[in-house]
C-alpha cells in the first residue's frame, strides 16, 4: 500500500495468490454482469428476427464502444497512479474526444452498411448506434476508475472487466432501442 491507502497490483513484487485475490472480485463481478448483458440482448429478439443483418454489426458496435473506453481508462488510470489526474479535466477531454471519435465511426459506418447491404434503415440504425455506444464509452471509462480509486481499490485491476460489461450492455442496449425503433 502506498500513501493514498490503494494496493497496487504489482507484478513484479506481489506473489501470484494476492494478484488473483485483488482481480478474482472484478472479474466475478464482470461475469454476472455478462450474464444480464446475454439477458438484455435476448429483448431484442423482435428485432432481430425481423432483420438478421442488424446481429452483423454488434461485434463492431461493441468493440468500438470498448476500444474508446479503453483508451481513456488506460491513460486516466496511469495519471491516477502518478496523482496528475483531475476527474472534470479528463471528463471534459474525452467527452470532446469521444464526441469526435463517436461521430468519425458513425459516418465510416453508415457508409460501409449502406455500400455493403444496401438498406437505409440499417445504415441509419447502425450509424447512430455506433454514435452513441462510442459517445458513452470514456464516461463510463472514467466514472468505473474514479469509483474505484474513491473506493480506495486498484483502478488498474478493477476498471477494465468492470468498465467492459458495462460499456457493452450500454452499447447493445443503445444499438438495440434504435434498431428496433428505426427497423420495426
Amino acid at each position: 500500500m502506498n500513501g493514498d491507502g490503494i494496493e497496487y497490483a504489482d507484478d513484479d513484487i506481489l506473489p501470484v495468490r494476492r494478484l488473483i485475490r485483488m482481480r478474482a472480485p472484478s472479474l466475478a463481478i464482470g461475469l454476472v454482469l455478462g450474464v444480464l448483458l446475454s439477458f438484455i440482448t435476448s429483448r431484442f429478439e423482435q428485432v432481430l428476427e425481423h432483420n438478421i443483418r442488424v446481429a452483423f454489426f454488434i461485434p463492431f458496435i461493441v468493440y468500438m464502444a470498448d476500444a474508446v473506453g479503453t483508451q481513456t481508462q488506460s491513460i486516466y488510470v496511469r495519471d491516477l497512479k502518478s496523482g496528475k489526474a483531475q476527474f472534470h479535466h479528463y471528463l471534459i477531454k474525452e467527452t470532446i474526444i469521444g464526441f469526435v471519435l463517436a461521430l468519425t465511426s458513425s459516418i465510416i459506418a453508415a457508409i460501409i452498411t449502406w455500400v455493403w447491404l444496401a438498406s437505409q434503415e440499417l445504415s441509419l440504425a447502425v450509424s447512430l448506434g455506433t454514435f452513441g455506444a462510442v459517445l458513452s464509452a470514456p464516461l463510463i471509462a472514467l466514472l468505473v476508475a474514479e469509483a474505484l480509486q474513491l473506493e480506495h481499490s486498484d483502478p488498474a485491476v478493477g476498471a477494465g472487466p468492470i468498465a467492459t460489461v458495462i460499456q457493452d450492455t450500454v452499447s447493445v442496449v443503445i444499438y438495440g432501442i434504435i434498431a428496433s425503433l428505426i427497423i420495426l
